[in-house]
C-alpha cells in the first residue's frame, strides 16, 4: 500500500512530465515546420537561378557545356543530391556516375503556372530529398530536375527535439527534488505520529513524538506524548511490583526444592550442576560459578552450568587462595577478587565492559570451602538480599558438598594412578598380552634389530613401531613412515629408493627416496606384505647391506637405517603361495611382534573409550565427561572388526553428536545397535573370523554395498576391506 507521500510525488511527477512532453512536441513541430519552409524557399532560388544559366547552352546545343554546369553546381553545393536535365524523356545532362535511375525521371513533373513543383522522395540508400521540377524557357527547352539533401535540416530537428528532451529531464529532477522537500515537510509530522502508534501498538512504551509549530498537527503530537508518559509509568509500576512477587515466591520455591534434592545427591557433579542452576533462578545473574577447594590434590574444582573441570594450574590455585584469604581477612579484599575475573574463572569471551562481577565466600564450621562468582551484565538485577540468600543456600548444603568434593578427588586421583600404569608411549592397554608387549619394546627398543609387526588392522601397528623408535639410540633421529599399498607398483620402487633426472618419463628432476631421508633414523614400512616382486629384491639388499641404488643411476648410495616392518597378512602363507619371498621374510622376522586384536582384549575397552573421549572432547570443544552403562555395555558387546581404529572412530562420532555430558546408545554410530541375530547356518560356537565375515556382511549390506562407506563404517581402510572381502569370499547376491 503506498503512502501519502508517495501518491503525492508520483502525482507531481505525472503533471511535471506531461507539461514538458506537451511543450516539448510544440516547440519542435514549430521549428520543423519552419525549417522545411527555409528549405523549400533556398532550393527554388537555387533552382531558378541553374535554369536560367542552362537555358543559354540548351539553345545554342552546347551539351558539353551543359554538363560542365551540372557538375560544378554539384561540387560547389553539398546539399545538392543530384541535377539533370529532361527534355522528352532524354536526359542530355546529369550528375549520376552510374546512370539516371529510370523510376526518378516521372517522379516529378513542373507545376501548371511553370514554378518549381518541390516533391519529397526516398533515395536508395534511404537518404530522404526534396526534388524540384523547374521548365526551362517555359518548357520548350525541357525541364531542369534538382535534387535536394534534407539531411542537414532533419539533424537540425532531431538536435532540438534531443536539447527540449533534456531540458524536460532537467525541469523533472528539479521539480521532483523540490516536490520531495515540500512533501516531506508537509507529511513528515503526520508519518511520525504514524510510526508512533503502531510501536506503541507492537507493545513499546518509551515513545515520543517530536512537536514543532502551533497548528493542528502539533497539538495532537502533544497530546500523544502525554497519554504515552502516563501509560510507560502505570506500566513500569505494574512490572516492578510484579518482578518482586515473582522473585520472592521463586526464591521460596527453589529453597524448599534444594534442600529436597541436594540430600539425595553424592556427585559432585550433580550437586554442583543443582546449586548452579537454582542459583541462576534467584539471582537472575548472566552466569553463575563454584570454585571449590580440592586439598587433596592441592587444587580446586570449577563448576560451571556446562562442566565440571578440575585445575591444578600453581598460578591459578594461588590466585584461588589469595582471594580466599582477603575476603576472610578484609585486606586487599577487592584487588585479590579482582585477580579471578579472568580466564579461568568467568565464561570465554566475557570482560569487564560486560558488566560486573561478585565473589561470595563459602564456608563451613568457620573453615572456607570455596567461592561463589556470579557474573552480571548491564541489566543486573542481583541485590544484596539475593546474595546473601545464596550464600546460605550453599552453606546450608556445605555437609553434603565436602563429602562430594572428598569422593571426587579420590576417584580422580584413582583414575590417574591406573591410567598412567595402562600407558605407553601413547598406546594404552593393561590387558596382559599388552603388557607383555610394552615389556617386549623395552628390551627390544636399544638394538637395532628388524622387527615384523603382525596384527589386524586398527590394532596400532604404527604406534608400536613409533613406541620402539622413541625408545631406541634413535630416537633423535626421523622416523620415516612408508604405507606399501598406497602406491602403485611402477611408484613403490621410486618413492623407496629414489631416482635420477631423466629415469623414466616425467623425471624431471633427481629426487631422493625415503631410505636416503631416514639416514640415522627408522624407516617403518607399514603393509609389507603389498610390496610387489621387483622391490622384494631390492629391499632384501637394503636390509643385508644397507645399500642401494636410485632407479636411473649406477651410484651406491649408502645408508645407516633401522627397519620395522608391519604387515596384516600371514606371510608364511604368503611365502608358500610363491607372493613374498621367503628369504626376505627371514630377514624381516628377526623379532616378531604379534598384537592382539580388541576382541582379543576386551577389558581395555572401557580405559580405551575414556581414552579417546577425552582427546575428542577437547579437540570438539564439548563437554562430554562419561560413557552411560548402556552404551558402555553396547562397546563391550561389539565385536570390533576395526579394532582400536574402529573403536577411536565410534567415540569421535558419539561426541560430536552427544547432547549433554555423558555418551548415550543413540549417540553411537548405527553399526553399533544391537539386532536380532538371524538364523545361521555357522557352527554353534563361531570363531572369529566367522563373527568377522558377519560383521562384514551387516556393514556391506547397511551400505548397499558401497565399498567406501563399509570401511568407513567399520574404521578401517579401502585396502583393507577388498583383503578381507577376498579373504571371506564375498560377493553381492546379484554377482554371485
Amino acid at each position: 500500500m503506498r503512502t501519502l507521500e508517495q501518491k503525492l510525488l508520483i502525482a507531481v511527477t505525472i503533471v511535471v512530465l506531461t507539461s514538458g512532453f506537451l511543450i516539448s512536441f510544440l516547440v519542435t513541430h514549430r521549428y520543423s515546420v519552419s525549417l522545411h519552409e527555409a528549405l523549400i524557399g533556398e532550393a527554388r532560388y537555387l533552382t531558378e537561378a541553374i535554369a536560367l544559366e542552362a537555358a543559354d547552352l540548351i539553345l545554342t546545343r552546347d551539351l558539353v557545356a551543359l554538363q560542365k554546369l551540372l557538375d560544378q553546381q554539384r561540387q560547389s553545393n553539398p546539399s545538392l543530391a543530384y541535377l539533370m536535365v529532361v527534355d522528352r524523356d532524354r536526359v542530355p545532362a546529369h550528375t549520376f556516375g552510374a546512370g539516371v535511375p529510370e523510376d526518378l525521371i516521372a517522379a516529378n513533373t513542373p507545376a501548371p503556372d511553370g514554378a518549381p513543383q518541390p516533391r519529397a522522395i526516398l533515395g536508395e540508400t534511404g537518404e530522404h530529398i526534396l526534388d524540384l521540377a523547374f521548365p526551362i524557357f517555359h518548357g520548350r527547352a525541357g525541364t531542369l530536375r534538382v535534387g535536394y539533401s534534407e539531411s542537414g535540416y532533419r539533424r537540425q530537428v532531431n538536435r532540438l527535439r534531443w536539447q527540449m528532451a533534456g531540458f524536460t529531464l532537467l525541469v523533472l529532477l528539479v521539480a521532483t527534488a523540490g516536490g520531495v522537500l515540500f512533501i516531506r515537510r508537509i507529511t513528515g509530522p503526520v508519518k511520525a505520529l504514524a510510526q508512533a502508534v503502531n510501536r506503541v501498538d507492537q507493545g513499546e512504551i518509551k515513545v515520543a513524538v517530536a512537536v514543532q509549530g502551533d497548528d493542528e498537527v502539533a497539538g495532537l503530537a502533544r497530546s500523544f506524548n502525554q497519554m504515552v508518559e502516563r501509560l510507560g509509568a502505570y506500566t513500569s509500576r505494574l512490572e516492578q511490583q510484579t518482578a518482586e512477587l515473582a522473585r520472592a515466591h521463586d526464591q521460596t520455591r527453589t529453597f524448599c526444592r534444594l534442600v529436597q534434592e541436594i540430600g539425595s545427591m553424592h556427585s559432585l557433579r550433580e550437586i554442583g550442576r543443582t546449586l548452579i542452576d537454582r542459583f541462576l533462578e534467584i539471582l537472575h545473574a548472566d552466569w553463575v560459578r563454584l570454585i571449590l577447594v580440592n586439598e587433596l590434590q592441592a587444587g580446586f574444582f570449577l563448576i560451571s552450568a556446562e562442566e565440571l573441570r578440575t585445575e591444578l594450574d600453581p598460578a591459578a590455585v594461588d590466585r584461588v587462595n589469595a582471594a580466599i584469604e582477603a575476603m576472610q581477612t578484609g585486606a586487599n579484599g577487592r584487588k585479590a577478587v579482582t585477580g579471578l575475573g579472568a580466564a579461568p574463572f568467568v565464561p570465554p569471551g566475557w570482560g569487564r565492559d560486560n558488566g560486573s562481577f561478585e565473589a561470595v565466600l563459602l564456608s563451613h564450621e568457620q573453615s572456607p570451602f570455596g567461592i561463589l562468582l556470579l557474573g552480571c551484565g548491564a541489566q543486573c538485577r542481583c541485590g544484596p538480599r539475593e546474595i546473601e540468600l545464596a550464600r546460605t543456600m550453599a552453606e546450608q548444603a556445605a555437609g553434603v558438598i565436602r563429602r562430594a568434593i572428598l569422593h571426587e578427588a579420590e576417584v580422580q586421583d584413582l583414575h590417574n594412578r591406573l591410567e598412567c600404569s595402562a600407558a605407553f608411549c601413547g598406546i594404552v592397554g593393561k590387558d596382559p598380552t599388552m603388557q607383555t608387549v610394552f615389556k617386549l619394546i623395552e628390551d627390544i627398543a636399544p638394538t637395532d634389530a628388524t622387527v615384523l609387526i603382525q596384527g589386524e588392522s586398527g590394532t596400532g601397528k604404527e604406534l608400536v613401531a613409533r613406541a620402539i623408535h622413541q625408545q631406541s639410540l634413535r630416537g633423535a633421529g626421523p622416523f620415516v613412515v612408508i604405507n606399501c599399498s598406497a602406491y602403485p607398483a611402477t611408484l613403490l620402487e621410486s618413492e623407496l629408493f629414489g631416482h635420477e633426472k631423466g629415469a623414466f618419463t616425467g623425471a624431471n628432476r633427481l629426487k631422493p627416496g625415503r631410505f636416503e631421508q631416514a639416514d640415522g633414523g627408522t624407516v617403518f614400512l607399514d603393509e609389507i606384505g603389498e610390496v610387489p616382486a621387483s622391490a622384494q629384491i631390492r629391499l632384501l639388499r637394503v636390509l643385508q647391506s644397507q645399500e642401494f641404488e636410485r632407479l636411473g643411476g649406477t651410484k651406491t648410495i649408502q645408508v645407516n637405517v633401522r627397519i620395522l616392518a608391519a604387515t596384516n597378512r600371514d606371510l608364511i602363507e604368503e611365502v608358500k603361495q610363491g607372493r613374498f619371498r621367503e628369504d626376505l621374510f627371514y630377514r624381516l622376522n628377526v623379532i616378531p611382534i604379534r598384537l592382539p586384536s580388541l576382541a582379543e582384549r576386551q577389558n581395555d575397552i572401557p580405559l580405551l573409550a575414556r581414552h579417546f573421549l577425552r582427546r575428542f572432547s577437547a579437540a570438539h570443544s564439548k563437554p562430554v565427561r562419561t560413557v552411560a552403562p548402556e552404551a558402555m555395555r553396547r562397546l563391550l558387546e561389539h565385536p570390533w572388526p576395526g579394532n582400536v581404529r574402529e573403536l577411536e572412530n565410534s567415540i569421535e562420532h558419539a561426541v560430536v553428536l552427544a547432547k549433554n555430558d555423558q555418551i548415550e546408545p543413540r549417540d553411537l554410530p548405527r553399526a553399533l545397535e544391537r539386532k536380532a541375530q538371524p538364523t545361521s547356518t555357522l557352527s554353534p560356537n563361531p570363531t572369529l573370523l566367522d563373527q568377522e565375515r558377519k560383521v562384514l556382511e551387516q556393514a556391506l549390506e547397511q551400505s548397499n554395498w558401497n565399498k567406501k562407506e563399509a570401511a568407513k563404517r567399520l574404521g578401517i581402510s579401502r585396502s583393507t576391506l577388498y583383503a578381507k572381502l577376498t579373504r571371506h569370499r564375498l560377493r553381492p547376491a546379484k554377482a554371485r
